[in-house]
């Protein structure tokens, strides 16, 4: 599953924020520190506060700020509502589903609890949890657990890179 850009975008300024507690945050300041259109930030600010995650000023000294603590704020909660899809096969919605394999495929179940599992570790995550100072990218702790991040893959090696060696 991939999260869609305004999820992200989303994320990164409850972040910005809750890192700049006691002042306006401004759409220039966020567009330059995340590299991201204004009008692209304009719509998602305006969606985190009708959302009422976000107080907004308009004009001249204006700016944007959390309205609720960074703790009161789960990760999964702002994942839910940016999110439009979280259909992971097609028998997850039942009106456009044909696959032949509904009636005894028991994978559903599985990408089912997968789901459940996913938004159990963003539920457990606040934004005070991601906002803090920055860690390594090796491991990054959320909630009580640790999550270790991407190990390297090494390449298998090929029987015939294998046979050539043992030949020559």
């Amino acid at each position: 599953m991939r999260l869609s850009e305004y999820t992200d975008y989303s994320l990164r300024v409850l972040m910005y924020c809750a890192a700049h507690p006691g002042r306006l945050v401004t759409i220039a300041e966020l567009a330059t520190h995340h590299a991201v259109s204004k009008n692209h930030l304009m719509k998602v600010v305006n969606d985190l506060a009708r959302q009422g995650l976000l107080e907004t000023t308009r004009g001249r000294g204006g700016g944007l700020r959390l309205l609720p603590k960074p703790a009161d704020i789960r990760v999964g909660d702002v994942v839910r509502r940016s999110e439009t899809d979280f259909r992971l096969v097609e028998c997850f919605d039942a009106a456009s589903n044909t696959c032949a394999l509904t009636p005894a495929c028991r994978l559903k179940s599985v990408f089912g609890g997968a789901l459940a599992a996913y938004f159990a570790v963003l539920d457990g995550a606040t934004l005070a949890d991601i906002s803090g100072p920055v860690m390594p990218a090796e491991h990054a702790v959320v909630g009580a657990a640790t999550v270790a991040g991407p190990k390297p893959v090494s390449a298998p090696v090929s029987r015939r890179r294998t046979a050539a060696k043992t030949a020559g």
